[in-house]
């Protein structure tokens, strides 16, 4: 528990002080923000500070930092310090600068601040890049909180045929098409205060209980071969863990979210046409995402906790099944059964906070991901939109343009949920782009920097973009789902990659920013 504590410490006091750096380098001040020089009711409408606030956390905690910190646990307990130090210095700081940069820029939206502050060239990439992500996303966070749902809430099969399975999907569908269509204000703003008070209730509710009843966790002096779990063997790819190992990039994919996303930047944009005030981005993007980092902390120590009970004692064992490494919960009957990740949240809702708190608590996972998928779709329609110039003014308008989107997110749903691989293929690379898209945003951010003459801090968004590079260089060249090189070569690959990244940054940044 020393090692979580020392963890939140340095997520809480480090993101007090490095927040506050952020803003005094962005320089926030009094000027007339987006929401009131171009007020239209629909997505430009000023918004209190608190429900810009909440809507921001909800829209960019999706099952990222509950399932990436789930499995990235493994790797043992520096995942307790990389979690805090990472969010504070990596995605806090993307997340204040993409939002503070779209709302200097009058509102505009992730596309054309990287148009604007590198070429036209990467910013067809990003387009592009960016459209089909988002669109995964929307089909993710159908799959993921419906199949939570049906399983675990309902007690249905969620299987491909079965009807509940559907009718579960529908109603996740339907409300995601409200709110990609309706005025912000009258569809999210209202419901997200509820949706808000479950997620603080599912992430404080485990966070307390793991303090009183004292979960047994790893602390980093430790040995990390416990009898529970060999997490300095998985760390290391050693003996039965040879297949795992390569903590960089692996862990960093892997727990994703809870450190740094580049789907942050596209929901930090939306609310860029909401705040009142300059002054408000500090609590606003860079607060929310601390507030995930803690969830991400809780979510990876309260797994933890689990596989250190056991499965006799009410938690986890981790055991190979088939050469594969799979979570096993133990049955009424004292078999031991094999659970996926999603089922592993259930587990912890209901171990923290008994059976009607776990539903609660469960409730608010369920949500995480909704209201993710509603704002990416909205992103999405507001993207294409600007793009191609295509006016958003009337219902009949965002409807023309929500359908065929939707049409697209239906196919994906089908196509993933009838193919025995095709949500896995499906994750694998949602989890690398999702990172991979932080590097146009952190490219953007040192580039404005030098534009502003503010190139003495440089530093702040180019040192997590080197290491993101190769982060996200050396998983594409190694993985299946990529090149296939060795090790060795997908790391030397990855630091050239880094290289041409950075000089690209300086030579740009000599340039003033492009006109939109």
């Amino acid at each position: 528990m020393a090692t979580f504590m020392i963890g939140l410490a340095i997520l809480v006091c480090g993101g007090f002080l490095y927040g506050s750096l952020c803003e005094r380098v962005f320089g926030p001040d009094n000027r007339e923000t987006p929401a009131y020089a171009k007020q239209d009711g629909v997505d430009y409408v000023p918004m209190p500070t608190w429900k810009n606030a909440l809507i921001n956390l909800l829209n960019i905690a999706g099952t990222g930092p509950i399932l990436g910190p789930i499995q990235g646990i493994l790797f043992g307990p520096i995942a307790l310090l990389t979690i805090p130090i990472g969010n504070v210095i990596g995605g806090a700081m993307h997340d204040y600068f993409a939002g503070m940069i779209c709302t200097r820029d009058g509102g505009i939206q992730m596309p054309d601040m990287v148009k604007k502050y590198t070429n036209k060239g990467v910013f067809w990439v990003y387009d592009i890049f960016v459209c089909v992500l988002l669109l995964l996303v929307g089909a993710v966070f159908i799959y993921t909180p419906g199949d939570i749902a049906a399983t675990q809430v309902f007690g249905f099969s969620g299987g491909a045929t079965d009807p509940t399975t559907w009718i579960i999907y529908g109603a996740i569908f339907v409300y995601y098409f409200i709110a990609t269509v309706f005025p912000i204000d009258k569809i999210i703003g209202r419901v997200y205060p509820i949706f808000g008070a479950v997620l603080v209730f599912s992430a404080i509710g485990v966070f307390i209980a793991m303090i009183v009843f004292r979960y047994p966790l790893v602390n980093i002096w430790d040995s990390w071969n416990t009898g529970a779990f060999a997490y300095g063997d998985y760390f290391f790819g050693v003996g039965d863990m040879k297949s795992f190992g390569h903590f960089m990039p692996i862990f960093f994919v892997t727990v994703a979210c809870g450190i740094l996303s580049g789907f942050h930047s596209t929901q930090t944009a939306l609310i860029a046409r909401t705040m009142k005030s300059e002054h408000e981005g500090k609590t606003t993007f860079y607060n929310m995402m601390i507030v995930e980092g803690f969830i991400a902390m809780v979510w990876a120590a309260g797994t933890m906790a689990l596989i250190q009970m056991g499965a006799a004692k009410g938690g986890l064992t981790m055991q190979f099944d088939n050469g594969v490494l799979k979570y096993f919960q133990q049955a009424a009957d004292g078999s031991m059964k094999a659970i996926s990740a999603t089922s592993v949240v259930g587990v912890l809702c209901r171990k923290a906070l008994g059976p009607v708190g776990g539903a609660i608590a469960l409730i608010g996972v369920i949500v995480l991901p909704v209201t993710s998928g509603d704002t990416a779709l909205r992103a999405l329609r507001l993207t294409i939109a600007d793009t191609f110039h295509i006016k958003q003014d009337n219902n009949a308008r965002r409807l023309a343009l929500a359908t065929p989107i939707f049409v697209l997110v239906f196919g994906i749903l089908i196509w993933s949920k009838f193919d025995a691989n095709g949500f896995n293929q499906l994750w694998r690379y949602f989890a690398w782009s999702n990172q991979a898209m932080a590097l146009f945003a952190l490219a953007a951010a040192a580039i404005y920097l030098l534009i502003e003459k503010k190139g003495a801090y440089v530093w702040i968004p180019l040192i997590p973009g080197i290491f993101y590079t190769i982060v996200c260089g050396s998983y594409i060249l190694n993985a299946k789902i990529g090149f296939r090189l060795p090790w060795n070569a997908a790391y030397i690959g990855s630091v050239l990659l880094a290289v041409l990244y950075t000089v690209a940054i300086f030579v740009r940044g000599k340039r003033p920013a492009n006109t939109l």
